[in-house]
């Protein structure tokens, strides 16, 4: 059964909520890498995926170099930017507030998912090791492999799914929106070191969201900023699950 809308049924009205609720508090550091963009605050640090330099609208601004030691709160409004480059850091920053290192919940990546689903399964997102954890899933990429379908195909094979696993990404660069009017009825995770893990999501009708906890910020800091991958770093965190 579809999830009952609610005031924050659009994830672009919850991102407006969740922009009013991250701290004021100072960012102690703010890092675009190669691979991730990072903003550390005083009680958690902030992941999303760094864009392409080739995506549209993706840019360095007159105010790169001076973000560091800005509020948060100040720093989450670049979500709202329509420059990719802004909109990272100010996704990062709203996972800053949220993906507190005290935070607690369920030790999972989000793929390992119990049950069997009457339907089909369709990932949004070439994660590792995919056809091992969920054999027979369709896959969604904007640069699909062999085995892949175009994300373009997304209104084609997403309705009437019994289960979308959409990566973090899709929030950073705002195609989440989309991809859920597309999943009414499904049981949609979220899923990756970009989750903003925050309850207010699940109004939007996603039921799982699988993120990372940061717990050692400096060396996390150092391995973005010389470009580390998923693979490098996630040694310096927890894997969360927050589930309805």
């Amino acid at each position: 059964m579809a999830k009952t809308a609610s005031r924050n049924s659009d994830p672009v009205v919850a991102v407006e909520a969740l922009i009013a609720g991250t701290p004021e508090a100072a960012s102690r550091a703010v890092v675009v890498g190669y691979n991730w963009t990072l903003v550390e605050g005083p009680e958690g640090t902030g992941l999303v995926t760094t864009p392409e330099k080739t995506v549209e609208g993706a840019r360095t601004t007159d105010e790169t170099g001076r973000f560091t030691g800005r509020g948060l709160r100040e720093l989450a409004g670049l979500a709202r930017s329509a420059n990719p480059y802004e909109r990272s850091i100010g996704c990062a920053a709203i996972n800053a507030g949220l993906n507190r290192y005290d935070l607690h919940g369920a030790v999972d990546n989000g793929l390992e998912l119990s049950g069997a689903a009457a339907g089909r399964t369709i990932v949004v997102g070439r994660f590792p090791g995919l056809d091992e954890r969920l054999p027979g899933a369709v896959v969604l990429e904007r640069n699909p492999g062999p085995n892949d379908l175009p994300a373009e195909a997304a209104a084609q094979v997403i309705p009437g799914c019994a289960r979308l696993i959409i990566t973090a990404s899709a929030w950073s660069n705002a195609s989440l929106a989309g991809l859920l009017r597309l999943a009414d009825g499904a049981h949609v995770s979220v899923v990756g070191p970009g989750t903003p893990l925050s309850p207010l999501l699940h109004d939007c009708g996603i039921k799982r969201l699988a993120g990372f906890v940061v717990t050692n910020p400096a060396a996390l800091r150092q391995a973005i900023a010389e470009g580390a991958g998923v693979r490098q770093f996630r040694h310096f965190g927890r894997h969360l699950v927050l589930e309805v």
